[in-house]
């Protein structure tokens, strides 16, 4: 499996040069910018496995950037752990809010990011290598197309098939509609949002099972999560 792509968007020079020595220690392919408009630009041209974002960066903002990669349909589900000086709660909550998987308050210890970003391949992986993907009791085969829960086979109707996948990747993780609409059906698609509803409950009842809880979560005024079943 060849190594995991990195894209480090930072404008400390120390931190960055630090950063970059680490994960590619690590035996990771690290690209490295400090600006923001040019992070946009590398992630189009060779979409990275995972993203580290600082927000406060030069040109284009760390939290623009990241509402913007999260709008096209190539990087809208790419892993973005932040990196920032800003300790206030309402700063963390707006960055995951804009799309961030993960925050880091500066300073912060090299070995706490290298773990974080360890546990984030770990999880998505399977996914890039066309491996199975498990989330709780559901079982996703991206080359068969088949989905398994309990060892029990399901149907799912492709729209549905492509909504599951798309939470299995970043399981935990609440979606928007416009999120999922992005990412299922296409950035620019003419779908309206009540759809997302009505695929959302649709995938409900192709993988409910009894004695098993749904492992769709809905977060009231958010969006939708899968959790371990």
């Amino acid at each position: 499996m060849p190594n995991a792509k990195l894209l480090l968007v930072e404008d400390d020079p120390a931190l960055s040069e630090l950063l970059e020595f680490r994960f590619a220690n690590e035996g990771y392919d690290v690209r490295v910018t400090a600006d923001g408009d040019e992070a946009l630009v590398l992630a189009a041209e060779d979409v990275p496995d995972l993203i580290i974002l600082d927000w406060m960066i030069e040109g284009t903002s760390g939290i623009e950037v990241c509402r913007r990669l999260r709008r096209a349909k190539e990087t809208a589900h790419v892993p973005i752990i932040m990196l920032t000086a800003r300790e206030a709660e309402d700063d963390r909550i707006r960055g995951l809010e804009t799309g961030a998987d993960d925050y880091l308050t500066k300073p912060f210890s090299p070995r706490e990011l290298l773990a974080r970003v360890a546990a984030v391949m770990r999880r998505i992986r399977p996914a890039l290598a066309g491996e199975s993907i498990e989330v709780g009791d559901i079982r996703l085969d991206p080359v068969a197309h088949k989905v398994e829960r309990r060892g029990r086979t399901l149907q799912l109707g492709p729209t549905e098939y492509r909504l599951l996948k798309f939470f299995m990747e970043s399981p935990g993780r609440v979606f928007s509609r416009n999120q999922l609409l992005d990412g299922v059906w296409g950035t620019g698609s003419d779908i309206e949002l009540r759809t997302v509803d009505v695929h959302i409950r649709r995938l409900r009842k192709a993988i409910e099972m009894d004695g098993a809880k749904d492992p769709i979560r809905t977060v009231r005024s958010a969006g939708y999560a899968l959790e371990n079943a």
